[in-house]
């Protein structure tokens, strides 16, 4: 049985899955990320940090900054952040101090994931705000879309490096 909440869910991560598509064709790491408030698109974003030359350009980064001038403040109280990929250190700890309340995230980063995979900054009882998390929402779905990307960037690489030898 599905819950509305379940539906809610599964309706955004849509939506970040389609910024991610926006990220993939700028030569990006495929993730895109939707910060919702009262059930209204607040702000998105997907990675740039290849296009910009920064590597704090991450989706959720990119919400987070967009949200703040759109809200006038940086904090997101009542907010949820729905990113593809399970949020790394950094980003993890910029949610902390936005605090958004919720986080709802569709992959599992068992390299650098710092959600709950790696390390669990976003609930860590010493930092002065708890967030709560969701993993797993379109998690299939996620995960196929980033593993895609890196099988043809690697294609790529071997076809390259085979062209030049």
């Amino acid at each position: 049985m599905t819950t509305k909440n379940d539906e809610q869910d599964a309706y955004w991560m849509a939506h970040a899955l389609s910024l991610a598509d926006k990220a993939q064709a700028l030569g990006e790491v495929p993730v895109g990320a939707v910060l919702v408030l009262n059930e209204k698109i607040i702000a998105e974003g997907w990675n740039q940090s290849i296009t910009l030359h920064d590597p704090s350009a991450h989706a959720e980064m990119m919400a987070i900054r967009q949200a703040g001038q759109i809200l006038k403040n940086y904090r997101m109280l009542g907010a949820t952040l729905y990113v593809t990929l399970e949020p790394c250190p950094m980003c993890a700890g910029l949610l902390v101090h936005s605090r958004i309340s919720r986080l709802v995230y569709g992959a599992a980063d068992y390299k650098t994931g710092a959600a709950g995979s790696v390390m669990n900054l976003v609930l860590n009882p010493q930092l002065n705000h708890q967030i709560e998390v969701l993993g797993g929402v379109l998690g299939a779905t996620c995960a196929e879309k980033i593993s895609d990307f890196f099988r043809l960037r690697r294609a790529q690489k071997k076809a390259i490096k085979l062209n030049v030898d």
